[in-house]
């Protein structure tokens, strides 16, 4: 969509929801990863992710060599965060990243969990 589409809302969000945060955080990271600004995807990582999953993704990333939010070693060209289920003091959303355009454009999908009390993502597993 061109950005002289002034007037029309793309994005909308509150800071209540868990939902918009997870939506707001991978934004935000996919936009640092771009942009190749190391130092924002850590301060985003410390801002809306546990601290044991920030443990639990090094030791992932140390294994597979990849970034352990996205699951890969390349930037999505385009992301969807979608509300899953909730319970047990918990909110579940699935985010689908996508690699490539057109046709044969690939797809990962990432089932990621919040906790409702402090609306930090706690668990990042494949989808």
């Amino acid at each position: 969509m061109p950005d002289d589409q002034a007037g029309d809302v793309v994005r909308g969000g509150s800071p209540d929801s868990a939902v918009d945060r997870v939506a707001d955080f991978y934004g935000a990271y996919i936009d640092a990863v771009d942009d190749g600004t190391d130092d924002l995807g850590q301060e985003l990582r410390a801002h809306y992710l546990t601290e044991d999953l920030r443990r639990r993704l090094a030791a992932w990333e140390e294994a597979n060599h990849a970034d352990g939010v996205l699951r890969a070693q390349d930037v999505p060209t385009h992301w969807e965060v979608r509300y899953h289920d909730s319970g047990a003091g918990h909110l579940f959303t699935t985010v689908t990243l996508t690699w490539g355009t057109g046709p044969g454009a690939g797809h990962t999908r990432l089932a990621v969990q919040s906790d409702l009390s402090t609306k930090l993502i706690s668990d990042i597993e494949d989808g």
